[in-house]
């Protein structure tokens, strides 16, 4: 297996903050990953691509990178599998699936990351979730040192969370994700952007408008460094968001199947009067408050601040607390970002 040590994560996270990891395990095989398990610290963190890891302090934790790579395709007569193995990166596993006829992810292009990261945080986009076509997870338990599949029930997804989140967090790592995609595809058109897209569109057009409606409203993290979307739409309750929208009337909410309603989190940040706000060398971006970036600082400390910053502002307005969807490194593992005496 092979292994690097003092190793820069700099190049390894969207952010470009530098982090020095004591020894990086870059597993490739079923083999690797049990000669892993008798080699784990007491702390460590599984990286993919590192779009949603913000790396806190200047020394990081032993790392695990996977480097598993493949999709296979299989058609029968009512749709398509599709298995691709964890290092696979997501937007280029859209683009294959598409390209092939296979439609289902166009709404879920340009998500930045790993197909393994994907059904940790059941990413989600355009009113279209990776659990709706997700059928199986193929993972390594550490203790048992073997390969075990998990169906979508057993995955446990809801809004941006998953088995993997919690349950299992540090127990195993994901190989592989394998997808079922039905050949009576219809597009889903119902998110603003996409409402005005005619009804017989193809996944193709639809594919082109989300790109599109993406590169306009967040920076490309190779130009400015980022993670997306830094907080996670808070979820409120019916009497809780009455309340919010007598208060505030144009709040974009959005009701959830659940009887819960979703709140955009980048208009409460914007409300609270953090867009383009800039300190130390990192900000809030100007054109979609719920991206930090970090424009100079060398330091992810510097966007734990900013962001500590934004959820005080947030709730000192709305009373509502913010999650951060960004998974928070130290240098003795992941842990919570936020720590304030608010909730």
């Amino acid at each position: 297996m092979k292994t690097l040590s003092n190793y820069s994560l700099k190049q390894n996270n969207s952010f470009a903050v530098d982090s020095i990891s004591p020894l990086v395990y870059c597993p490739s095989s079923e083999s690797d990953l049990q000669e892993l398990a008798d080699l784990l610290p007491a702390s460590f963190y599984i990286l993919g691509e590192g779009y949603n890891t913000l790396l806190v302090d200047s020394r990081a934790p032993v790392i695990i990178k996977p480097e598993f790579f493949g999709v296979s395709i299989r058609e029968c007569d009512e749709g398509y599998t599709v298995s691709a193995a964890a290092s696979e990166n997501w937007h280029e596993l859209v683009l294959h699936c598409i390209s092939k006829g296979i439609n289902g992810l166009e709404n879920l292009a340009l998500i930045p990351g790993s197909v393994g990261a994907a059904p940790i945080q059941n990413i989600g986009a355009y009113g279209v979730e990776l659990s709706q076509y997700c059928s199986e997870v193929t993972w390594f338990d550490f203790d048992k040192q073997q390969l075990t599949q998990f169906t979508n029930d057993e995955c446990k997804f809801s809004y941006r969370e998953s088995i993997f989140k919690h349950g299992l967090k540090n127990k195993g790592l994901i190989t592989q994700v394998t997808f079922f995609f039905t050949k009576k595809w219809k597009p889903n058109l119902s998110y603003a952007g996409l409402d005005d897209l005619p009804t017989n569109v193809s996944a193709q057009a639809v594919l082109n408008k989300v790109i599109e409606i993406r590169q306009s409203k967040l920076p490309d993290p190779n130009e400015l460094p980022n993670a997306g979307s830094f907080f996670k739409n808070p979820l409120l309750n019916k009497a809780d968001w009455l309340e919010l929208k007598k208060l505030f009337p144009d709040v974009p909410s959005y009701p959830q199947a659940s009887g819960h309603v979703k709140v955009a989190a980048g208009w409460l940040i914007q409300e609270a009067g953090l867009k383009g706000f800039e300190e130390n060398g990192v900000g809030v971006h100007k054109n979609q408050a719920l991206v930090l970036v970090n424009y100079t600082s060398n330091s992810g400390g510097s966007i734990s601040t900013l962001a500590n910053t934004v959820y005080n502002k947030v709730y000192e307005k709305f009373g509502i607390q913010l999650e951060p969807e960004v998974r928070a490194v130290f240098s003795t593992g992941e842990s919570t970002l936020i720590r304030l005496s608010h909730g």
